[in-house]
């Protein structure tokens, strides 16, 4: 060592913090990788993916490889700049040089590469996956002895090493990938994704049409107020019961109705022969699962019981389909028809507006897990039907009661000031 020429030591100095460099540099850059972006890039055949892939499935090994050699690389580095030293200024420049080192380490060894590699991880990810590939098969025994020297040290502790499993998403987790995506999904896809999300936490008791909200015929009325009825339908299908709601017969399609009302015979029987068996589901059925039982029985309306099989509500295909997609209107105003502005310019609410809707239209975080409606909400928290004029602050959101009867809360007015920014069209 005392016969090369200084300036070749420096060049050798300059190589040892460049390979340091390398191997800091990977190291944070090939742990940083998002690991569903480098499982697409490898399916898709790219090559410096599919070697980062590979080495990635058994990360002790990869770990082992890069330490051995970027601690081999700083030692000798150190070597080199205590023979220098003591060269140029004896043994009293030894602590100077290792003052120099570490700088030039922590600069151009640590910092800088591992910033650049968490900035921009595939730019250096890709390709040490081609340098460490072949090192590592070279070095297996050198790493293997090290990584079974480290493990029993862990085991001795208590640590026990495991191949580490999938790094499967839960619900929250996926939904937080979706949210900072950004710019790269678009916002209306992102907010079908959500949305899809939602549907294995909502149940059917969250959007279906309430029981006094359904529209139907009773076979015991007379000829002319079914025909009346029938015309007058707002819904495409219509349940037909005898006697009352809770004994539900058939469901029919109103344009079908329509083609028979002018026909001879008898109206009664011929909707009768023209409506469906009913489908009855569980109140607790989960959206999604619903979903898939609409598929699947090729239906396109649902009634909804409860567990005594008492007739609480209906739900549609394109109900449930709004909940991914959004309302089916052209008219931006008609999207939450429960909610409209008064003459004092606050919002006046219709209590039978179901809390996902309410949520959706006011940006609000109501609970979702009880009562279904605002009405339910209120009714809840106070225990008790108010009276007109009674304030109270749901969930920090101050309300007065407007219009009541006997059993519910039909209206209410927000206070508050923010409600002047929501814009009208968006209601």
């Amino acid at each position: 060592m005392n016969d090369l020429p200084l300036s070749l030591l420096f060049v050798a100095l300059g190589g040892l913090l460049l390979l340091s460099g390398f191997f800091s540099g990977s190291e944070t850059a090939l742990m940083t990788l998002n690991r569903y972006r480098l499982r697409h890039q490898a399916e898709q055949g790219r090559r410096g993916a599919m070697l980062a892939r590979r080495l990635l499935e058994r990360p002790d090994r990869l770990i082992g490889l890069i330490l051995l050699g970027n601690n081999f690389v700083n030692i000798v580095a150190s070597s080199l700049a205590t023979i220098i030293a003591l060269r140029l200024g004896g043994e009293g420049a030894i602590a100077l040089a290792a003052g120099l080192l570490t700088l030039a380490v922590l600069i151009f060894a640590e910092v800088a590469p591992k910033t650049l590699a968490a900035l921009n991880p595939e730019r250096l990810a890709y390709p040490a996956a081609f340098v460490y590939t072949p090192l590592l098969r070279l070095l297996t025994p050198v790493v293997w002895t090290v990584n079974f020297f480290a493990n029993a040290v862990l085991w001795l502790v208590g640590v026990r090493i495991r191949t580490p499993s999938g790094a499967a998403l839960n619900r929250d987790e996926l939904r937080s990938v979706v949210n900072e995506a950004g710019a790269m999904i678009p916002e209306r896809s992102r907010d079908m994704l959500l949305a899809i999300l939602d549907l294995e936490q909502a149940t059917v008791e969250d959007i279906m049409i309430p029981r006094n909200e359904v529209e139907g015929i009773n076979l015991q009325d007379s000829e002319q107020d079914i025909v009346t009825a029938v015309k007058r339908a707002s819904y495409t299908r219509l349940q037909l019961f005898d006697g009352g709601i809770d004994n539900v017969i058939g469901v029919f399609h109103s344009r079908a109705a329509l083609s028979i009302l002018h026909e001879k015979g008898t109206i009664k029987n011929d909707l009768a022969s023209i409506a469906r068996p009913p489908y009855f589901i569980p109140a607790g059925t989960r959206l999604y699962q619903q979903l898939i039982n609409f598929q699947r029985q090729r239906r396109r309306v649902a009634l909804v019981v409860d567990e005594y099989g008492d007739f609480q509500g209906m739900i549609t295909l394109a109900d449930l389909l709004e909940e991914i997609v959004g309302e089916f209107t052209t008219d931006p105003a008609d999207s939450f028809s429960e909610i409209h502005r008064g003459e004092d310019g606050h919002l006046v609410i219709d209590c039978g507006i179901s809390v996902r809707e309410l949520n959706r239209a006011l940006q609000w975080t109501l609970p979702t897990a009880g009562p279904k409606t605002l009405n339910g909400l209120i009714l809840d928290y106070l225990e008790t039907i108010p009276e007109p004029g009674t304030s109270l602050k749901l969930d920090g959101h101050p309300l007065e009661i407007l219009q009541t009867d006997d059993k519910v809360v039909k209206t209410v007015k927000l206070l508050e000031h923010s409600c002047h920014e929501i814009n009208d069209g968006d209601l």
